[in-house]
């Protein structure tokens, strides 16, 4: 069994955020900023698949074919900005990223890849059986209609990001509060977290 571990002190400010923002559709659209292989930002929204088990880690999911996959090969680091607007909350969360496809040797992965497959729409399912992302459409015909087994596994361009916070930047415009939220690791392994107030 593993050990427990305390829960990061910024994700019940986040819990609280989404409830109270919960009721726009918006509020589950994160932007996630990557590396780019030319060492340029490269930034997108994308959507909040929620934490992973019982941790503080993010899921998102995505296509194995998008450039974002080869910008975390090259670097792993990103970082995710999330703005609700009814209540003025703004979370930066800064971390590292694992990506889990098909080819990933660990069975416990996989089964997470399935389970987030199934936990997700038929029309968010059938978008990782269309073209490839980011190259030109030759064609300006109607694509051909495409068919999914509601039953079948997961598409082989399917991928679960998972982001592992390490920072965490909390600005409430409201209040005027500011707070950076750190995490360092024990002498046992286990992830720790501090907390400093910062001038907004």
């Amino acid at each position: 069994m593993g050990t427990l571990t305390a829960p990061a002190p910024w994700k019940q400010l986040l819990l609280s955020a989404m409830e109270s923002n919960s009721h726009l559709r918006h509020s589950s659209y994160i932007q996630l900023a990557t590396i780019g292989c030319n060492g340029r930002p490269s930034n997108r929204t994308v959507v909040f698949r929620g934490f992973q088990e019982d941790s503080d880690k993010i899921q998102i999911h995505t296509d194995c074919r998008s450039r974002k996959i080869e910008e975390l090969k090259n670097c792993p680091f990103a970082e995710i900005c999330w703005y609700f607007t009814d209540s003025w909350e703004q979370f930066r969360i800064n971390g590292t990223v694992d990506m889990i496809d098909g080819s990933d040797p660990d069975p416990v992965k996989l089964e997470q890849r399935e389970k987030c497959w199934f936990s997700t729409s038929l029309r968010s399912r059938l978008q990782y059986l269309g073209p490839h992302p980011g190259l030109p459409d030759p064609s300006e015909e109607t694509p051909a209609q495409v068919f999914l087994d509601p039953s079948a596994g997961p598409a082989a361009a399917f991928c679960v990001l998972v982001l592992d916070p390490q920072q965490v930047d909390f600005l409430n415009l409201k209040s005027n509060q500011g707070v950076t939220f750190s995490s360092t690791q024990s002498p046992n392994g286990d992830k720790c977290w501090t907390s400093e107030r910062v001038n907004p």
